[in-house]
């Protein structure tokens, strides 16, 4: 077999490729002996006919087909292992010219990983701006504790205030139909915290227990649902229940009930201590962006739009799962959006990851930075956390989902380079804005 490679642009190496007319023959004849197990032919048991029977029957193109199918494989494998080619995806076969008892030529293409050239990444210095943690957030953090321990009481002698809870039947219509799931009954809204449409709780305070009244609204333009999109919306409301919240005192009792504190100071130095760690957490992760965007400024790196468009439909499939998980069908998607304009802001992003990917696992290869058994065994841990998943049931997934596997492997090898770029790189920190 004579294997000879061509170096084209855009990262493609075309192999023209001559098996030999008695190796072709072999293979040719295995090919026949297969497909006559597998088909019936007049006369003859399943894998007994004869190979002019045979193809008469399937058609010596079909025969061709299984030849290659049988071949190509192993053909691949080592010209790929034999020239230490770095491919990114299989091989295709552009043409080839089969005639039985002649040589077989092959014409076949593959992509490799396009080349990367680092600059500096290493011994430098890079600017910080330091986190700030905003001058109420303490006071917030408190105030969510109260909030989340409040009770509630019922009111029946004055009308709905702004931070009320309220107890409502609504049913909603635009140009006299039925919106379709747009009524409740006994449906409890938060006035303060609502997720309605914008309007909706604020027409609802400074009403009056057993009240019924009409509110008028509009549809955000850009509604997920195409049919309600921009539309003016009546809904009939009957108020039932006005409910005033109640903050706790803080004091040690409620420090106690809350968790393993003994008096409010204790809890409250737990507050600082999650603000402070909140805040290393946040300038250990700018550093890093930061470190990382100055190592990409350096680097020179060609990616063919062949790869871009592959990433870019990866994340296009990505975008329709996560709709479909949120109740969205993609066609009414569409009926706001250009599919067009999502694809062109998806290829950015898809370069953006292919690139930040490329350097990575070529500063892992310049620094031979492995995964080893317990980088793996910590992100195991963190889906166990994350997921509250069995441990074997995370196990049993991811050795059914190859996909899954690398995804986990390349996050750990990502978080090693992160870690190896901010120990191996100085950061000098300034003073954020307030």
């Amino acid at each position: 077999m004579k294997v000879n490679l061509e170096k084209e642009p855009n990262n493609i190496v075309k192999l023209d490729i001559e098996v030999p007319a008695k190796d072709a023959l072999t293979e040719y004849n295995k090919a026949v002996k297969k497909i006559s197990e597998h088909v019936n032919i007049p006369g003859f048991r399943k894998g007994k006919a004869p190979r002019n029977m045979v193809e008469q029957h399937v058609g010596i193109e079909r025969i061709k087909q299984e030849t290659l199918e049988r071949l190509l494989p192993n053909i691949f494998k080592e010209t790929i292992m034999e020239n230490k080619l770095d491919v990114i995806s299989q091989p295709y076969v552009e043409s080839y010219d089969f005639e039985i008892g002649q040589d077989i030529k092959i014409v076949a293409k593959v992509e490799l990983r396009p080349e990367v050239k680092l600059g500096e990444y290493k011994n430098l210095t890079v600017e910080v701006e330091e986190y700030v943690t905003p001058k109420d957030a303490f006071d917030k953090a408190l105030d969510g504790l109260l909030q989340r321990n409040a009770t509630f009481s019922l009111v029946i002698d004055r009308p709905t205030k702004e931070n009320d809870v309220v107890v409502i039947d609504f049913d909603g219509s635009v140009k006299g139909e039925k919106i379709q799931g747009g009524a409740a009954q006994n449906y409890s809204l938060d006035l303060a915290n609502s997720n309605f449409i914008p309007g909706f709780a604020e027409q609802l305070v400074g009403k009056k227990l057993d009240e019924e009244f009409d509110i008028n609204v509009e549809f955000p333009k850009e509604y997920q649902d195409a049919k309600l999109a921009g539309q003016l919306a009546i809904f009939k409301i009957k108020l039932k229940e006005i409910k005033e919240k109640v903050l706790p005192e803080l004091n040690d009792e409620l420090a106690q009930k809350t968790g393993n504190f003994k008096t409010v100071e204790d809890l409250k130095a737990d507050i600082q201590k999650f603000l402070d760690i909140t805040k290393e957490k946040e300038d250990r992760k700018n550093s890093d962006n930061i470190i990382f965007e100055k190592v990409l400024s350096g680097v020179k790196i060609d990616i063919q739009d062949s790869m871009i468009e592959r990433e870019s439909q990866s994340l296009l499939e990505e975008y329709k799962q996560r709709l479909a998980m949120q109740g969205y069908k993609w066609e009414d998607v569409l009926k706001t959006q250009n599919q067009e304009s999502i694809l062109t802001e998806l290829k950015g992003e898809a370069a953006i990851r292919i690139k930040n990917s490329l350097v990575i696992d070529k500063i892992a290869q310049e620094e031979n930075l492995q995964i080893e058994p317990a980088d793996l065994e910590s992100k195991l841990k963190e889906l166990e956390t994350t997921y509250h998943m069995d441990r074997m049931e995370i196990i049993k997934q991811l050795n059914q989902n190859q996909e899954m596997f690398n995804a986990l492997s390349q996050q750990a090898l990502n978080e090693k380079v992160v870690k190896f770029l901010a120990e191996n790189n100085k950061v000098r920190m300034v003073n954020g804005k307030r």
